[in-house]
This record gives C-alpha cells, structure tokens and sequence, in this order.
C-alpha cells in the first residue's frame, strides 16, 4: 500500500459541538493536503465544507441523528435530504439503538431501507452506524444481516461519541456477515498507525479518524 492509497482510506473528522469555520477551513486543507476520501462532519456545515472542497474529489460526509440516533425515521429523512441538498456526497447515519436493544429490526429495516433508498435516488453513499459498543455480538449480527440485504455501501463500528470504539472481533464478525456485499467502516479510537493496520488487515475498507495525519506519519516512518 502507498501513503496515497492509505490517505484515501480517511474519513477524517471533526465532529465536535464546539466545531467553528475556523475548525472546517482547517479540516478540509489538511484533507487537500493529505488527499483523503472524506471529511466526516455534522449537517449544519456541509454546505461551507462543499465549497471549500470544490474541484477536489475530496467528499463531504454528513453525520445523520449523531451521536444518539434517537429521532424519527422522518426528521432522519429530512436530515438526510437536507444534507444531500448541501451537497453532502456520503451519509452516515446513527441506528436507532434502542429498538434494536428492544428487538424491533422490522423498523430497524424500514429505517435502513428508507434512508438508503434515498441514498441510492441522489447517487450518494450511505454507511449505517451500529455503535456496537451498547451492542450484544447477536444484536450486531442481526443488524449485519439486515444490511446484507439492505445493501448500504458501508455499515459502520462507532460513532466515537459511545462508551467505546471500533473492536477487530467486530469488524471481523461483521465482515464475516456481509462478506463482500458491504464494505466495512472502523471508526473510533483509532488513533495511530499499527491499531490502524490491524483494522485494515481485518477487513475495514474505510477508517474514521480524527488522527489521520498521525496516522500517515506513523506509516511513513515505517517505509
């Protein structure tokens, strides 16, 4: 793998409530500078971040119900649309966790064919975030086992916002569901190269990070 090809495994992010222009300018220079795929940030500035990126093909991903998933199947399709109308290329958007906590994967379903559905009308690519870490392996199954069907482009570990982040056994229990009908996400707490390297080897095909320049350091200084 070149350092050009690993950049381009980066969903660099900045996700925070105290997030400003400042911070966006900052964040899409350093995704030019670096040639990522993505900047992964809320909804609201997606339209500012699409300006700065503009004659890049760098994306811009919205994160959809972030960090909690809790609102309706509605306000998440409005979100999404909203987004998409910004000019949001990708969308990740967060399950509702407690209906799978409750066992209801009919709305867990709906909710997931909906929102990618419309992903799929506007030629955008959507990841589903499982947050596994409020999650037991056979709810994590189960979810897999929808998008397998579904057919999202990616489903997702984390947020980074739960009470832990992407696990290998996860990623390798979810890449043994989908197989290579979806591809696979790590995100949260991946901080430096070797943690990086393991999730790749496992199976991830994208990574979330907010360390992506650190990440890169790290793996030149390996060469």
């Amino acid at each position: 793998m070149t350092e050009k090809e690993l950049a381009k495994m980066f969903d660099h992010t900045f996700l925070k409530a105290y997030a400003t222009d400042n911070d966006f300018i900052r964040l899409c220079q350093e995704a030019k500078d670096m040639g990522v795929a993505m900047v992964a940030i809320n909804s609201e500035p997606v339209r500012l971040c699409k300006e700065l990126l503009k004659g890049t093909d760098i994306h811009v991903g919205a994160a959809i119900s972030f960090p909690l998933g809790q609102t309706s199947l509605d306000v998440k399709l409005y979100e999404t649309k909203k987004a998409i109308d910004d000019g949001a290329d990708e969308i990740d958007y967060v399950v509702n966790i407690g209906k799978v906590k409750q066992g209801d994967f009919a709305y867990i379903q709906k909710e997931m064919e909906s929102i990618v559905s419309l992903c799929k009308e506007k030629d955008v690519i959507s990841k589903v975030i499982f947050e596994n870490c409020y999650l037991e392996k056979e709810e994590i199954k189960r979810l897999a086992e929808i998008a397998k069907v579904v057919k999202p482009d990616f489903i997702k570990t984390s947020t980074g916002f739960g009470t832990g982040g992407a696990l290998i056994e996860d990623v390798l229990l979810m890449k043994s569901i989908v197989g290579g009908s979806v591809k696979v996400k790590a995100a949260g707490g991946i901080r430096d190269w070797e943690t990086c390297q393991k999730f790749i080897e496992a199976g991830a095909q994208r990574i979330g990070t907010s360390c992506s320049m650190d990440i890169l350091k790290g793996f030149k200084a390996e060469q």
